[in-house]
């Protein structure tokens, strides 16, 4: 059984002394939470304060990018050789605001995958349609695209250590939301994809998250869809009172 995995994405948000005040207020809301995995990715400054505050905590800190170079001139990038240094876990790769702002393509995001992998970091890879090509029935031309080239390169032991976040880019701060039964119909398409890539072992295997305006008020109607194993969390993650309600929720789901 594939253990819940709930992620907050902070973008570009809360510095040092609000990621301090969070954790503090969040630990004093959920004290128990070993059914499921919790995992913060603050802004790059503020990634040291939350590894200090969650040091004796079970909580994964990862950062919101990285580069698939050591070291270079590569302005504005971050180096994995950095992270390293600051403990970080996890990163995620991929994000629609990534891909759609700064013009990251499939190439780009495959090269940071593995590089990801070979530093041995848990990938967050981001996946999802924007609103005209669901429009245009491209939903699963989309995803399929992004699947195998992030995936071409990958053996099966490096596919399972992936964690896939379907993020429908129209419900991306936007309010809207994926119905459980679109979120579910593209985690069951990405799995099936999977599994042909790979096979069924991996694909049982890979955490399927869901991202896209995820808050307290529908995180039980997502979160207890049994394709779905957990969350990718903007807005919601930002404030420890929603972030731990939607933690409480996947304890009980």
């Amino acid at each position: 059984m594939r253990k819940l995995f709930i992620a907050g994405n902070w973008k570009m948000h809360n510095g040092v002394k609000d990621t301090e005040d969070f954790f503090n207020e969040l630990f004093n809301l959920v004290s128990n939470y070993e059914k499921v995995d919790i995992a913060i990715a603050p802004p790059f400054t503020s990634i040291p304060k939350a590894v200090e505050v969650c040091r004796t905590k079970r909580v994964l800190i990862g950062a919101q990018n990285m580069y698939f170079e050591d070291k270079g001139a590569f302005t504005g990038e971050i180096s994995p050789q950095f992270l390293k240094e600051l403990n970080v876990d996890f990163v995620i790769l991929g994000h629609s605001e990534r891909r759609h702002i700064f013009g990251e393509t499939n190439d780009l995001i495959a090269k940071k995958l593995k590089k990801a992998l070979n530093e041995g970091f848990i990938p967050i890879l981001c996946v999802g349609e924007t609103l005209k090509e669901r429009e245009d029935e491209k939903t699963e031309t989309v995803l399929k695209e992004q699947v195998d080239s992030a995936f071409n390169n990958l053996t099966p032991d490096e596919a399972k250590r992936v964690i896939i976040a379907y993020e429908p880019v129209w419900a991306i701060g936007t309010g809207k939301t994926a119905t459980p039964e679109i979120a579910r119909d593209a985690h069951f398409f990405i799995r099936k994809r999977i599994k042909e890539l790979y096979n069924s072992i991996v694909a049982d295997e890979i955490r399927i998250l869901y991202g896209g305006s995820v808050k307290p008020e529908n995180a039980k109607s997502l979160l207890q869809v049994d394709q779905i194993d957990g969350a990718l969390i903007g807005g919601a993650s930002l404030k420890a009172q929603s972030f731990a309600e939607i933690i409480k929720i996947g304890m009980e789901v």
